[in-house]
């Protein structure tokens, strides 16, 4: 099968590039990008060294040749893509935040009116995978509502309230430098920032609805010296008790058929590099915090996109994606 990657000299994109490697069924035929044309893919993903010899492509739409095509492209960008290549037949992963949300939550959340809207499925896979299977498009989810989802989806309809605090790596704000990211400023800090308006909360508020709960939810993230993951702690308020063993009872039976969902103690260093996501749960009675691990590049990106392709094409769903984390 033909996978192209448009948009692929960014994070995700190396990181689509570096899983669909391993995969029986998928080869990466077309990486493009504007600026890059003619560059090999090396000279910018370097780790990917002898396991690729293409060379960045700027084609027009209508003339790329492919089955599936991942979008790894920034929101407002992959609305230009979308509908042109559904139209054509081939299978779209978006990995931007173009399709996430309803027309309307995405024009405020975002400020930008959307120019080819329609409705996709939503892609955490262990929540929507009804909707994916045998889907001709997928809305790929950002990288703190994969984890934070995943963390309260078990008691959402326990709670009135849901708070929840991620700690996340700097390639979560991509491959392009700034003072943010500056590492004088990341390097023994801690930076929460966009304290109460991230764009990712939209996302958080639809699942939760989505999973029949009618939780107020809060949300603020936090910028640490990492390259790779995010460790949410979520705040879970209950309306009614429940103790720790019967949260964990809950939590190990909602998951009990997730290969990509582990029910152990979060560690950054144990889902490097992989698309599992690690989840541990305690209870003080009328709270319960549950903590998540992914890795934002892949069950936050890249291996999740592969997740939902795997399953939009009839694949084994863990294909090209059973790799352990990297300890220490």
């Amino acid at each position: 099968m033909k996978v192209a990657i448009i948009g692929a000299s960014g994070y995700a994109g190396g990181e689509l590039v570096r899983l669909l490697y391993y995969h029986t069924s998928a080869e990466v035929t077309c990486a493009t990008s504007r600026k890059l044309a003619g560059t090999p893919l090396v000279s910018v993903h370097p780790h990917l060294n002898g396991f690729t010899d293409l060379a960045f492509e700027n084609p027009d739409t209508e003339a790329i040749d492919a089955d599936v095509a991942f979008l790894a492209v920034p929101h407002t960008a992959a609305m230009a893509y979308a509908g042109k290549l559904l139209s054509r037949g081939i299978k779209v992963v978006d990995l931007s935040a173009d399709y996430r949300l309803k027309k309307e939550v995405y024009e405020k959340v975002y400020g930008v009116p959307h120019s080819d809207y329609f409705a996709a499925p939503y892609g955490i896979p262990e929540l929507h995978r009804k909707e994916v299977v045998n889907a001709k498009f997928v809305a790929n989810p950002g990288c703190f509502p994969t984890g934070a989802t995943l963390a309260a989806a078990p008691l959402a309809r326990h709670a009135h309230t849901v708070i929840f605090d991620s700690k996340t790596g700097v390639s979560g704000a991509g491959d392009n430098p700034s003072a943010t990211t500056h590492y004088p400023n990341v390097g023994d800090n801690v930076g929460p920032y966009k304290w109460t308006s991230h764009r990712h909360l939209a996302e958080m508020k639809q699942e939760l609805d989505f999973l029949g709960s009618k939780a107020r939810c809060y949300f603020t993230p936090h910028l640490v010296p990492v390259n790779r993951g995010i460790l949410t702690t979520a705040h879970i308020l209950l309306n009614e008790p429940l103790e720790t063993k019967e949260v964990e009872r809950i939590y190990r039976e909602y998951y009990q058929n997730e290969y990509f969902v582990r029910y152990q103690k979060p560690s950054l260093a144990a889902v490097r590099g992989s698309n599992f996501c690690d989840i541990m749960v305690e209870s003080e009675g009328y709270r319960v915090v549950a903590v998540s691990a992914i890795d934002n590049l892949v069950k936050g990106a890249s291996g999740q996109a592969i997740q939902n392709m795997n399953l939009m094409c009839g694949f084994a769903e863990t294909d090209g994606l059973v790799h352990a984390g990297v300890l220490p």
